[in-house]
C-alpha cells in the first residue's frame, strides 16, 4: 500500500472520529430533545460515513477490488437516519402539542 493511501486512511479515521465524538457529546450535552437531533444525525452520520470510506479505500487497496460492503452500510445509514430523526421529531412535536392543550 502507498504512503498516500495510508495517509488518506489514517485522514478519514481520524476525521470520522472527530465527528462521531462531536455527535456524541452533542447528544449528551444539548438541553433540549429537537436540538439533541442534531447530534446524532448531522455530525455522526458523517463521522461513520467517514469511518466507512476509510475502510472501504483499505480494503480495496489491500484485496484489488472495490469493497462494496461498506457502500451498502453507508447507504442504508444515509438512508435511514434522516428518516428517524424526523419521526422523531414529529413524535416530540406531537407530544409537546399535546400537553399544552
Amino acid at each position: 500500500m502507498s504512503f498516500l493511501t495510508e495517509l488518506a486512511i489514517a485522514v478519514l479515521l481520524i476525521v470520522g472520529a472527530c465527528f462521531v465524538l462531536v455527535g456524541s457529546l452533542a447528544l449528551i450535552r444539548l438541553p433540549d430533545p429537537m436540538q439533541r437531533l442534531h447530534g446524532p444525525t448531522k455530525a455522526t452520520t458523517l463521522g461513520v460515513g467517514a469511518l466507512l470510506a476509510a475502510s472501504m479505500t483499505y480494503h480495496s487497496a489491500e484485496a484489488g477490488t472495490p469493497s462494496l460492503h461498506e457502500l451498502l452500510i453507508a447507504i442504508f445509514l444515509f438512508i435511514t437516519a434522516p428518516i428517524s430523526a424526523h419521526l422523531i421529531a414529529k413524535a416530540y412535536l406531537h407530544a409537546s402539542s399535546t400537553r399544552r392543550h
